[in-house]
């Protein structure tokens, strides 16, 4: 019998910092990030920067109070909010992937009951069945980590992580050996086309059990061009889209400092049906294209040996040892973003994430990128603060 398992993890770490923004490291670095504009959302709630429309005029933020949506302009006014919850003829279902800008006046999400198109106001503008039936699905989320949209040959597509089983789990060679990353969606004739396979010399070849979370894609689309890493390898992949498929152009080795390993998992701990995520491992989990650079956010995750510290506790039923052990070596994880030079895939920079952001990640839009204020964690606060920001290079 199989096992159901519907599993969200959003990803939302609130930082509170205390100092500037954009506080000058002791060591200097060929990049850094500033400020050059911001706005504030008057809101009440918890609410999750997820996209930024392509001219930037326009932003999405992922409620958690209300499992829906508010929109505001780039003065912060909210002009639209709306939730698809419940039993409703134009409810998503479980939320398999934020939204992501369409245009300046729609967005798509993928969501348990497929993938729907809505407007700003909410009105549902198209709805395409996924291309299975769906049992289960496990998701991660992180800020600034929606749908992808691009334009191949004149047309919109939509890039979306694929949920398909193909009759196998992850417990069996099959598995890997027919496993597609993503589906290449064409809006028009509402078909899906299933792409990015593991390559050969991918990892998740060797032989060992692999978690959702091991192989999550991180992925930008920039017209005909993909840019995509899976989880835990620290490779990037270029592919070249069209309306018939993807071909891989390029792949790139990424040298980080404090990027553990994967965890070995054997296959005999899955089992059919059997869906989880983790948080602690690591991962590339972003990808973001600005000016002439390709921005990768990684997390370094904790070691083989802090995996099994936590994870002990976690079995012996200790939640407080847990905690705080868990917290002590998030702490210590290598965190940073890499900046690889567009034409040659060169790595050119590696920069930290900035002080007093919701580091979980960030937005991009044209050659900016938009990050969080963090949160008071003294006080309640009724507003919400977006930072404008600038990769900046110094000579």
């Amino acid at each position: 019998m199989k096992q159901l398992c519907y599993f969200s993890l959003m990803a939302f770490w609130l930082i509170s910092c205390s100092k500037p923004i954009m506080e000058e490291s002791d060591t200097k670095q060929d990049f850094s990030f500033g400020v050059v504009d911001s706005l504030d959302v008057d809101v009440l709630g918890s609410l999750m920067l997820v996209d930024v429309s392509p001219k930037g005029k326009h932003f999405v933020f992922f409620d958690f109070s209300s499992r829906g949506f508010v929109f505001t302009d780039d003065s912060g006014e909210v002009p639209h909010a709306f939730s698809k919850t419940g039993d409703i003829p134009d409810a998503h279902g479980f939320l398999l992937e934020f939204p992501g800008f369409v245009d300046e006046n729609s967005i798509a999400l993928s969501g348990m009951n497929g993938i729907f198109l809505y407007d700003l106001k909410g009105n549902m503008l198209q709805r395409l069945a996924h291309p299975e039936s769906l049992e289960g699905a496990s998701t991660m989320s992180f800020v600034g980590k929606g749908m992808e949209t691009t334009r191949i040959g004149g047309k919109t597509f939509l890039l979306s992580n694929s949920v398909r089983t193909r009759g196998t789990y992850p417990g069996e060679q099959q598995f890997y050996d027919s496993f597609k990353a993503l589906e290449l969606i064409d809006i028009d004739r509402g078909e899906f086309l299933e792409i990015v396979p593991f390559e050969k010399g991918s990892r998740f070849l060797d032989g060992n059990g692999y978690f959702a979370s091991d192989y999550a894609p991180a992925l930008e689309a920039v017209g005909d061009k993909l840019y995509i890493a899976l989880g835990g390898d620290p490779k990037l992949y270029v592919y070249t889209l069209g309306s018939d498929g993807a071909i891989l152009e390029k792949s790139v080795s990424l040298d980080i400092p404090g990027f553990e390993k994967l965890p070995i998992t054997s296959r005999d701990e899955f089992y059919e049906g059997a869906m989880s995520v983790k948080t602690s491992t690591p991962s590339l989990r972003n990808i973001h294209v600005v000016d002439e650079y390709v921005l990768i956010q990684y997390y370094g995750g904790f070691s083989e040996n802090k995996e099994k510290e936590i994870n002990a506790l976690m079995g012996s039923g200790d939640s407080k040892g847990f905690l705080e052990l868990y917290n002590r070596y998030e702490k210590e994880v290598s965190k940073g973003i890499l900046v690889l030079d567009r034409k040659n895939l060169h790595i050119v920079g590696n920069v930290p994430l900035p002080e007093g952001v919701n580091n979980a990640g960030f937005a991009s839009s044209g050659d900016y990128l938009w990050m969080e204020r963090s949160g008071s964690k003294e006080k309640e606060e009724d507003f919400l603060r977006i930072y404008k920001v600038k990769l900046q290079k110094h000579d």
